[in-house]
Parts: structure tokens; C-alpha cells; sequence
């Protein structure tokens, strides 16, 4: 059953609940109402039979006063004839007299009957005489009889002047009159109730037939009346008088009020209350139903809206209405709704911008793989065309051909910088900028990349503070960002370079995901160009993709943008829409030190150290080995080449004191090249490291190498590597490197 009830729905329980309470009111109000008419008829019913006996007390006494005006008529007569027998028969039957008298008698003072006239003929002189002397002897005016059956009304009237009492010494007149069942009868028209008459515990006379006579006198065996009879189904009220109160079960008149009517009433009643009761109870249900509705409908919306947040759809707006709790709920309802929308789009976001983080991680891993291993070959092929252009003469046909190998070499080393930039992993030499500075000194090249139809716009910002990044790279953001911004404005329009000082907050911050708050320079670059969709935003900083038509573009501009403000601590964000420009925001972190200037170093030409030093060479890639000791040999250096970690700690083991320096890669099998230099050097605590290697990793060992370490780029050419040689002879000690 709790089960059933638990499934319910709320309008469901809500009907059932005021069709119960309604119909519960409904019942109990119809048997207030039934249980009081019924009670208010019985009432009545009984008033009635009180009122009959009344009714009778009244006839009776009008009774009396008949046969008293007549007893003194009597009385009168017999005094004027001098109490004589028969002129007193005679009186008795006058025919002018209409009155019914059952009885009439005279007697002298000692209660004998002179003359008698009775309607029945068991009333004899003998009789008359015993029932006048205990009433003569009671001093009574009035008194009732009961003889062979039937039951007589008498009254008395002393035969001369005075006639208030009665004296045994004057004679006296008899009047009576019987209570037939004819006048039972009447009276019971009269009365529209059933009367009997009994005396001694028998019925005399009544309106009932004799079966039903005799079972009222079965219940009036008691000497106190009981209120109701039972006659078969049919119930009475009753109502009793006596008659003769100074004698114990004398004569009593009895009224029975029937209730036949008053409960055919009442089932009328009661059919026409379960009418009006079923009424009730459906005009009940059908209030209680707009009822549930108005008050439900808000509660069923809010329920499809709980529906709809787990089918994931929190666009479902709830309308309110009023201000009651079910408003409030909703209310609160909607709050999460918009709550938990802005949290599922924070984390589509996050989603999307995490699925962008992993594929430009991955495309960076796969740049820096691709240009670690193209690096390689890179610097074998430009190291060996360097060797063939001094050997060859700038006559012959052959030089030609190498210098295009040279240049194409350095096209690709320029490809690569690019991917290494994407990648994070190119070599930089950050110090500390002013960027309103560093585009000044850039404006003349920038001017000369803006078409005429373009203008161009530099807003420098005001108090600017510094950031820490390689001037070259920065510049070349620059470049990338004004190179794109022509290119979406091939018909003309508006460049603007802007920069200014920028705390990022929290709120910001939200606004374009990836972004930490913190205190920035902002360098943006604004454009009226054709501007691009979301789609075309989403892939704007993959290596390789661009919009441009096939051959006039590499893809790769604002990848090399992307990888730099990456690699320099920074973030970048664009803005855009389709026929509305683009703006491009470049977030560099601030930093309280003073710009430094840019001194550029004099060339020193390159050449062997006095003593021929031996340099060991490590380096798991045979061909750029070779090279690198070819490149020193031919300098004048003596030369050992290993092909990892572990082979070159063998080595310095042997050869001990004579190794003065180590050209190491840093990415090799078996042992790291920073984990050699450390090795080496708590053996040959005076030995001078140089670094080669294609990229960096971008973490703090990069750095370290960056800050203690001389570090040689690949590719790399003759003059670069020996340059790197000598400007480590000069450095100090790497007796303290630590690894």
C-alpha cells in the first residue's frame, strides 16, 4: 500500500485526499442533519401524544361540564318535586333533551337509589348503589366507574340550594357517561392518534384491531407506560393520563402517536440527502480538480523542467507566476538551471579547451620531434656544403650548386625554428623589453611589410612595465601578426598595434578560457579585415592550416605566435567574426626589472687555441659526429668522438688530464648529456662544457643550461661551432656544475 501510494502523482494523492475530506464532511454533515431531523421528529411525535392527552384533559372536562349542567337540571327538578321517583323518571326521559347520558340516577341521603336509567342493563340498582356510596364517602363531585366491562364518567350534584359539597343529609343526582369504544374511536379521529383505554391491566376499549389490541396490552403490563410500542414493524410513541389517580392500575387513557409517517419522512430525506450529498461530493471533486490544477500545473512544469536538466537540456525556461512557496520553488528551480547551464558551458569549455591543449601538445611533440631529427640532417648537409664552397673555386660551375644547397638548407633551418617555436622547444635568449621600445625600433621594417592601401596605427601604452622575453622572438610575433593581418585585408583597411598594462581578474579571466588573473602587458593587433568563423578560430594556431590558397602560405605564422607567447610564460587569444576583423591579444607577465639594452656583440673570427686543446665530441648521430670533429680537426683541435655517455666516461678514464674540453648533444640514449658534463667534470674538474642540441624541452633544465652553460644550436655551421669552442675556453670552470 505505501508503495502504491509513494507512486502516486502530487494532483493524484492531492484529489484523493479532498475527495476522501469531502466526502468524509459531506457524511457526517447529511447524518448531523438526518440524526437531527430524525430526533427533532421524535420530539414532535412525542409533543403530539402529550398534546393529544391534553386535547383529551379538554373534552373531558367540557364532558364535565356537560353532564354537570345537566346533573344541576336534575337536581333542580327533583328539588321542585320534592325528590319523587317518577316525576324524576319522567325528567330522565325527556325528549327534548339531546345530550347523551349513559347514566342517570337518584338517591336519597343514605345512598339508596330511588330511580334509576341506565343504558345497559348489567348498571343495576344493587350496582349503582355500591359504586355511589365509596364516592359519597370520598366527598366527590366527580368520579369514575367501572362496571361489568365498561367504564362510565359520573358526576354529582346534591339535590337542593346549595350544591358545592355534597351532605349524607341531602339527596343526590347521578349523571354518567360511558367511554365506549365508539367514543374512543371518535376521539382517536379527533386526536389522529391510536388511543386505548384500560383498567386493571386489560384494554377496555381502543382504535386497534384486536390482534394488535392485544399485543399493546402485552406491553402495557407494567404498571409504568413505556414510551414506545412495538406493533410488529411499526413503531408508537406513547402517552398515558390516569384517570383514577387514588387507585392503584385504575383506569388510564393511552395515545399512540405512530411514526410510520414521520420515518417515511425520513427515508424521503435521507434519498433526497444521499442526492444532494452525491452532488456535493462532485461538485467537491470537480473544486478540488480546477484546484489541483491551478496549484499543480506550476509543480508539473517544474517537473518536466527536472526532466529536461536530465536530458541535459537547460535552455527549458520556467514561467512564474505569484509569489507563493510553489513561485519560490520554481524560482530557485530556475536559479540552478541557469546555475548549472553556465556550469555545463564552463565545462564544454574546459572540455574544448583541454581537447585543444592535448591536440596542439601533441602536434608540438610531433613539430619537435620532426625538427629535432631534421635539425640533424640540417647541419649535415649545411656543414658539408660549407666545406665544399671552400674547397671549390668561385669559378667553377659546381660552387653554384652549392650555394643553392646552402640557402636552400637555410630555408628549411627556418621551417624548423618555426616548428620548435610551436613546439615551445626553441632556444631562447629572453631579457628583460620594453615592447613600446622594441616596436619603435621595429617600425621602419613593419612599414615597409604594410601595403600602401593598409593604414597603419602604433598606440603605445602609457608607463608601460617590462616583460622578459628574446627580443627576436618578440619580433617575430610581430612580423607573423602583421603579415596575417594584410593578408585578411586584401582590398585595404586599418591596422592597429596596440600596448598597455593589464591586471587580469578572475571575471576576465573566465571570459577567455586558459588565461590565469595576474598582471600583464597586453600587445594586440587589431584588423578590418574579412575576419573568420568559429570554426576557422578553433584551428587558427595548428601547425600547417591556413586559409590561404595552395603555395602562398606555410601555415605556420600564428602557430609560430602561439608556441612563443607559450614558451615566454604568456597566452594569446583572438576575437573575431566574419566580416567584422580580428583582433589578436598577446598576454605577456610583467616584471619589476629594468629593461636591458641590446648591445650587439663584435664578431671575433674564430680560430684554435694556442697548445691544441683535445675536445671530446659526443653525439649518437654518426654523420653530425663526423662532421663536428671535422669541423674542429680542421681548426687544429685533437679530437675524440663517442657515441654516448657511457662511451666517452671510458674514454676520459684513459686519456685523464688531456681532455679540456666536451662538445656534448643533450638528448641521447643511455645517458643525458648534462648527466655526462656532471660526471666529467668531478673528474676533470677544469673542463669547458658546450651543449649542441636541435631544441630544448621546455622545463627548469632548459633554463639551467641556458643561464650556466654555452649552448650551440643545430643546425650549426663551422664558424658557429668553433665560435661556441672558444667563447667556452673563455668562460670559467664548470668545476661547480651541478646536474
Amino acid at each position: 500500500m505505501d508503495t502504491i501510494l509513494a507512486n502516486l502523482r502530487l494532483r493524484t494523492k492531492f484529489l484523493l485526499s479532498m475527495g476522501l475530506v469531502i466526502a468524509g464532511l459531506t457524511c457526517v454533515a447529511l447524518l448531523i442533519v438526518r440524526q437531527t431531523v430524525q430526533e427533532r421528529a421524535r420530539q414532535e411525535l412525542t409533543t403530539s401524544a402529550h398534546n393529544s392527552l391534553v386535547i383529551f384533559q379538554i373534552l373531558q372536562h367540557q364532558r364535565q361540564l356537560i353532564m354537570s349542567r345537566k346533573a344541576d337540571l336534575l337536581a333542580t327538578s327533583a328539588f321542585l318535586s320534592n325528590s319523587d321517583a317518577t316525576e324524576f323518571t319522567d325528567a330522565t326521559n325527556n325528549p327534548l333533551d339531546i345530550s347523551s347520558t349513559d347514566l342517570m340516577a337518584l338517591a336519597d341521603p343514605s345512598g339508596k337509589i330511588l330511580a334509576l336509567h341506565a343504558a345497559r342493563s348489567s348498571m343495576t340498582t344493587q350496582r349503582v348503589e355500591a359504586l355511589l356510596r365509596p364516592s359519597l364517602a370520598k366527598n366527590r363531585t366527580s368520579d369514575w366507574w367501572f362496571n361489568d366491562g365498561h367504564l362510565y364518567q359520573v358526576q354529582f350534584q346534591q339535590i337542593g340550594p346549595v350544591s358545592k359539597t355534597i351532605h349524607t343529609e341531602s339527596a343526590t343526582v347521578v349523571v354518567g357517561q360511558e367511554l365506549d369504544d365508539r367514543s374512543i374511536r371518535d376521539l382517536g379521529r379527533l386526536l389522529s392518534s391510536e388511543v386505548a383505554l384500560r383498567y386493571k391491566g386489560r384494554t377496555l376499549a381502543s382504535t386497534f384491531d384486536p390482534l394488535r389490541e392485544g399485543q399493546v396490552s402485552s406491553q402495557f403490563q407494567a404498571h409504568t407506560a413505556p414510551d414506545q410500542v412495538y406493533l410488529g414493524s411499526e413503531r408508537f410513541f406513547a402517552s398515558s393520563v390516569e384517570l383514577t389517580p387514588d387507585l392503584t392500575d385504575g383506569a388510564s387513557l393511552v395515545v399512540l402517536r405512530s411514526d410510520a409517517e414521520t420515518m417515511a419522512f425520513l427515508q424521503r430525506l435521507n434519498r433526497l440527502l444521499l442526492r444532494v450529498g452525491f452532488f456535493a461530493v462532485l461538485a467537491g471533486g470537480f473544486l478540488a480538480f480546477l484546484i489541483s490544477k491551478t496549484v499543480t500545473k506550476s509543480l508539473d512544469k517544474l517537473v518536466q523542467g527536472v526532466h529536461a536538466l536530465e536530458r541535459g537540456d537547460f535552455d527549458y525556461q520556467l514561467e512564474v507566476q505569484g509569489g507563493g512557496e510553489v513561485a519560490e520553488v520554481t524560482r530557485a528551480f530556475d536559479r540552478m538551471r541557469q546555475t548549472l547551464q553556465k556550469n555545463d558551458s564552463e565545462r564544454q569549455q574546459l572540455e574544448e579547451q583541454l581537447r585543444q591543449s592535448q591536440k596542439m601538445e601533441a602536434l608540438g611533440r610531433l613539430a619537435g620531434g620532426v625538427a629535432h631529427d631534421f635539425n640533424n640532417l640540417l647541419t649535415i648537409i649545411k656543414g658539408h656544403s660549407d666545406l665544399l664552397l671552400d674547397w671549390l673555386n668561385t669559378s667553377e660551375a659546381s660552387h653554384k650548386s652549392c650555394q643553392q644547397i646552402h640557402k636552400a638548407a637555410d630555408r628549411a633551418a627556418a621551417l624548423t625554428r618555426q616548428l620548435l617555436a610551436f613546439s615551445r622547444k626553441q632556444v631562447l635568449q629572453p631579457k628583460v623589453l620594453d615592447l613600446n621600445f622594441l616596436i619603435t625600433e621595429m617600425d621602419k621594417l613593419l612599414q615597409r611589410l604594410i601595403r600602401e592601401d593598409i593604414e597603419f596605427n602604433f598606440r603605445p601604452g602609457a608607463a608601460l612595465a617590462t616583460v622578459k622575453a628574446d627580443p627576436g622572438q618578440i619580433e617575430q610575433v610581430l612580423l607573423n601578426l602583421t603579415v596575417n593581418a594584410c593578408d585578411a585585408m586584401p582590398k585595404g583597411g586599418r591596422l592597429t598595434i596596440e600596448t598597455s598594462n593589464l591586471f587580469v581578474d578572475e571575471d576576465y579571466a573566465r571570459k577567455r578560457p586558459g588565461l590565469i588573473s595576474g598582471s600583464f602587458v597586453l600587445l594586440s593587433a587589431t584588423d578590418t579585415g574579412h575576419g573568420m568563423d568559429a570554426k576557422t578560430k578553433a584551428r587558427i594556431f595548428e601547425p600547417f592550416f591556413t586559409t590561404k590558397d595552395v603555395g602562398k602560405g606555410t601555415g605556420l605564422g600564428l602557430a609560430t605566435v602561439y608556441g612563443i607567447a607559450k614558451q615566454s610564460g604568456g597566452f594569446v587569444w583572438v576575437e573575431s567574426a566574419p566580416g567584422k576583423g580580428a583582433r589578436f591579444e598577446v598576454y605577456l607577465p610583467q616584471v619589476s626589472e629594468k629593461s636591458e639594452l641590446v648591445v650587439t656583440a663584435q664578431k671575433i673570427a674564430p680560430s684554435a687555441l694556442p697548445g691544441t686543446p683535445t675536445i671530446m665530441v659526443v653525439e649518437d648521430d654518426a654523420a653530425v659526429r663526423e662532421l663536428a670533429s671535422k669541423f674542429l680537426d680542421t681548426a687544429g683541435y685533437r679530437v675524440l668522438a663517442a657515441q654516448d655517455g657511457v662511451e666517452a666516461l671510458q674514454i676520459a678514464k684513459s686519456c685523464g688530464q688531456s681532455i679540456s674540453a666536451l662538445l656534448t648533444d643533450v638528448v641521447m640514449p643511455k645517458m643525458r648529456g648534462t648527466e655526462l658534463a656532471a660526471r666529467l667534470s668531478n673528474l676533470l674538474p677544469e673542463v669547458k662544457v658546450v651543449y649542441m642540441s636541435g631544441y630544448l624541452e621546455h622545463n627548469g633544465e632548459s633554463h639551467e643550461l641556458l643561464e650556466d652553460g654555452v649552448f650551440l644550436e643545430k643546425p650549426f655551421t663551422r664558424e658557429s661551432l668553433l665560435s661556441k669552442v672558444n667563447e667556452a675556453f673563455r668562460s670559467t670552470s664548470l668545476a661547480n656544475f651541478k646536474s
